[in-house]
C-alpha cells in the first residue's frame, strides 16, 4: 500500500504540471486587458506600464508561467488585482465555503441515490422502479440553475420558508452551525444534491441488479437467509463503488457549482470564479483553477485507498 501511494503521488505531479499548464494558457488566450478593472479610462501609458509591471505582465508568457509556479510551489498564487488581496487567503476562504456545502449536498445526494437505487433494484420493472428511474433521470437532466431560481421562487418568494441568497447574518467570516446559519445552506444544498442523487441513483441500482442475481446471493437464499441478510450482503458488495462514484461528485461539485453558487450569492469558489472571469482577475483565476484541480487529485487518492479499506478483492500493489 504504501508503494502504491507513493507511486500515485509521483503520478500527480505531471498531472497538476499539466493542470497548471493548460489553466495558465486558457487564461491568458482569453480576450481583454486583465488591468482593465483597475486603470481608469484616461490611464497614461507610463500608469499602464507601471501596473504591468508591477504584475509581471510585461513579460514573455514563458517567464509569466514559470514564475507562477515557482511562487505556487512556495505557496505564493499572488496577487487579485480586483481586491489587491493575496489570492491564496481568498481562495482558501472559499474553498471552506464550497466544501461545507459540498460535503452536504453530496451527502443528501448519496442517501436519496442509494435508496432509490436499492428500491429500483429490488424490484425490477415494477412501478416502484420506473419511478425511482424517472426520478434519477430528472436529477441528471433538468438544468439545475433553473431548478435553484424555482426553489427560491417557491421557497423564498411564494412561502417564505427559507432565505435567498447569502451565507448568514454575519456571512461566511461568522459562520456558526446553528439555525440562523444552516437554513441558507438548505436551498443551495437540496438544488446541489439533484446532481450526485440521480448518477448515484442510477449506478446503485445497476449494482443491485447485477448483483441479485449473482450465484452467491441464489445460493444464500437458498440455504434460508433472511432478506435482511440478503440485504447486508448487497450493501456490503455494492459499497465500494457506490463510493467511488460519490467521491467523484463531491470532486465534481467543488468545481461545477459556479451556477448555483452564482444564483444563491453562496461566497464559494463557484462565486468567485464567475467574479474573476467577469472581473478578468487573472492571478485569481488561476489560483482557484490551481487549487481545485489540486483537490479533485487528493480526493480520488483518497476514494482509491478507501475502496481497498472496503474490498480487498481490489488490490493496491
Amino acid at each position: 500500500m504504501l508503494a502504491y501511494l507513493l507511486r500515485r503521488f509521483v503520478y500527480t505531479l505531471p498531472i497538476m504540471l499539466g493542470v497548471a499548464l493548460v489553466c495558465f494558457a486558457l487564461v491568458h488566450l482569453a480576450p481583454g486587458d486583465p488591468l482593465v478593472s483597475i486603470l481608469p479610462p484616461d490611464a497614461s501609458a507610463d500608469l499602464q506600464a507601471q501596473l504591468r509591471e508591477l504584475y509581471g505582465f510585461n513579460r514573455s508568457l514563458p517567464e509569466q508561467f514559470g514564475l507562477w509556479i515557482w511562487r505556487a510551489l512556495q505557496g505564493d498564487l499572488g496577487t487579485s488585482i480586483a481586491s489587491s488581496r493575496p489570492v491564496a487567503a481568498e481562495v482558501f476562504k472559499a474553498v471552506g465555503n464550497t466544501l461545507r456545502l459540498a460535503v452536504i449536498a453530496t451527502f443528501i445526494g448519496f442517501i436519496l441515490g442509494s435508496f432509490f437505487g436499492f428500491v429500483a433494484g429490488y424490484f425490477r420493472n415494477s412501478i416502484l422502479d420506473r419511478a425511482a428511474s424517472l426520478l434519477s433521470v430528472l436529477g441528471v437532466s433538468v438544468p439545475h440553475y433553473w431548478l435553484g431560481m424555482v426553489m427560491v421562487i417557491v421557497f423564498s418568494s411564494l412561502l417564505m420558508w427559507l432565505p435567498a441568497t447569502g451565507a448568514g447574518p454575519g456571512g461566511s467570516d461568522q459562520w456558526k452551525w446553528d439555525w440562523e446559519h444552516v437554513q441558507f445552506m438548505i436551498l443551495p444544498a437540496l438544488t446541489m444534491s439533484v446532481i450526485p442523487m440521480g448518477i448515484i441513483a442510477r449506478t446503485v441500482r445497476a449494482l443491485v441488479a447485477e448483483l441479485l442475481d449473482q450465484e452467491f446471493i441464489i445460493g444464500l437464499k437458498a440455504k434460508g437467509l433472511t432478506q435482511f441478510g440478503v440485504f447486508c450482503h448487497v450493501v456490503k458488495n455494492a459499497a465500494p463503488t457506490a463510493l467511488a462514484v460519490m467521491g467523484l461528485q463531491l470532486g465534481y461539485l467543488l468545481g461545477g457549482s459556479i451556477l448555483i453558487e452564482t444564483v444563491f450569492s453562496w461566497p464559494g469558489t463557484g462565486f468567485l470564479l464567475n467574479s474573476a472571469i467577469f472581473q478578468r482577475d487573472l492571478p485569481l483565476l488561476q489560483g482557484t483553477i490551481l487549487v481545485l484541480a489540486l483537490f479533485f487529485v487528493l480526493l480520488n487518492l483518497l476514494v482509491d485507498v478507501l475502496q481497498t479499506l472496503l474490498d480487498p478483492r481490489i488490490a493496491r500493489s
